[in-house]
């Protein structure tokens, strides 16, 4: 993050990457329990994603649900970051209405596509798994495993690796290692 985004810290007591993870993670099941009880209205849209990012990181980070405003190593040019979720969005909408994929597979793909975007200075994969999330139970599944029961694919180790591993080859338009990391737990 740049001294700007790190700057928007809100909570002064955190010393260690360890309490940060925490923290959030304390702020990120408060969005979840919201995101759950929202499946009746419309999801796809850009207010929702920001607003999930915000009740997500809203109580760690000032600028939770705010599009980044400075280039990462990754993600879309950041003044293309409001056309990029649109662009999304809509697509998404159109591959729903016009069924161009099973409900597991559209989820998959539109996770590839937000984490691609990148749209926020961090949390990224945090939300765009909740995204994916939300998006396949309202299409009436159940949500992913990400690899495994209570997984978590924040830290370092074999299950990050291959969930990373299956976004690289995304990237490259083969989904199959994506969806069998779905399948698995």
């Amino acid at each position: 993050m740049d001294p700007d985004e790190t700057a928007g810290l809100i909570p002064t007591h955190i010393a260690t990457q360890s309490d940060l993870n925490a923290w959030e993670q304390a702020n990120i099941a408060q969005g979840e329990s919201w995101a759950f009880r929202q499946l009746k209205r419309d999801i796809l849209e850009e207010g929702f994603v920001r607003e999930l990012h915000r009740r997500m990181f809203g109580d760690t980070w000032k600028w939770a649900g705010t599009f980044r405003r400075s280039n990462k190593n990754i993600g879309v040019d950041w003044p293309q970051i409001a056309v990029g979720v649109r662009l999304l969005l809509e697509n998404c909408r159109h591959q729903i209405e016009h069924k161009v994929y099973p409900p597991e597979e559209l989820a998959a793909r539109f996770h590839h596509a937000l984490v691609s975007i990148h749209a926020f200075p961090n949390g990224n994969g945090r939300h765009a798994r909740l995204m994916a999330d939300v998006l396949l139970v309202r299409l009436g599944g159940p949500r992913f495993s990400w690899g495994a029961p209570a997984a978590s694919l924040n830290g370092e180790g074999g299950l990050r690796k291959r969930y990373l591993d299956s976004l690289r080859a995304a990237d490259r338009g083969d989904f199959k290692a994506l969806l069998k990391f779905l399948e698995r737990g």
